[in-house]
């Protein structure tokens, strides 16, 4: 494929992954598998995928400012604990070997696509428990094991995060959302410095997907009031097994 038609590609790809974070989250199982098919490693498009996705983060966190009031407590420690969990799965994938990385990410894939397609059922849930209250030990070690995964492998990272929070906090959904964001700022935050301080980032697509993501998430806003989350989050559901089925495919016939 051409230098242009990659560029083209690469930023399509950006502007559809910020869609699906705003609409209905998984847009990493779009940016990940466009820098593979520009022929970029598997973890450098990891970590690549993983730098692009802060700034779309940050916006989220931004947009969320008021449904944050009250929350600062809850920021603090959950953050504190991200922190650890985040460089703890950064610095192990820094550590595991190419083929390592190969085996395990089919797998991650697919499971990140099964907790897209059933995002409903975990946002109805957490609505209809209100929170279980808040079991200190049990959050924070749950916070610490989802960071974790976080700083390893970002795909499905709000999902799993926000049906963790609701597990243990009795508070809204929309509240647990704006939790969530800020603290998938922190995991993303904390990985991006792991990886740009230890390891080599394809920059000029990182940047371009960090752009493009952007706008995507605007966009996205804009879509949600016209397409059906649920038919966009099936289609990238989908995409995803498909994805993850190409990846395993793939390391038995290279």
């Amino acid at each position: 494929m051409s230098g242009s038609w990659q560029f083209i590609g690469l930023a399509a790809g950006g502007l559809l992954a910020g869609a699906v974070n705003a609409v209905a989250g998984g847009g990493s199982m779009i940016s990940f598998p466009a820098l593979l098919a520009m022929g970029v490693a598997p973890v450098t498009a990891n970590v690549t995928s993983a730098v692009a996705a802060v700034p779309g983060y940050l916006g989220g966190s931004i947009g969320y400012a008021a449904e944050l009031t009250g929350q600062g407590r809850r920021i603090v420690r959950l953050g504190l604990v991200s922190v650890v969990g985040a460089a703890g799965g950064a610095l192990t994938l820094l550590v595991v070997s190419a083929d390592v990385f190969r085996a395990v990410v089919p797998g991650l894939v697919l499971a990140s696509a099964v907790m897209l397609a059933v995002q409903p059922r975990v946002l109805s849930w957490v609505a209809r428990r209100g929170g279980g209250g808040s079991h200190r030990p049990a959050l924070l070690s749950s916070q610490l094991a989802v960071a974790f995964y976080g700083g390893f492998f970002a795909a499905g990272l709000g999902i799993v995060m926000l049906a963790t929070l609701g597990m243990f906090l009795n508070d809204s959904t929309q509240r647990l959302n704006a939790l969530k964001g800020v603290l998938s700022l922190v995991v993303g935050s904390v990985s991006a410095i792991a990886f740009v301080s230890l390891t080599s980032v394809a920059w000029g697509p990182a940047v371009l997907l960090a752009a493009t993501g952007l706008v995507g998430g605007r966009l996205g806003v804009l879509a949600a009031r016209r397409i059906p989350p649920a038919a966009l989050r099936w289609t990238v559901a989908v995409w995803g097994g498909g994805v993850a089925i190409a990846l395993e495919v793939s390391r038995h016939v290279s």
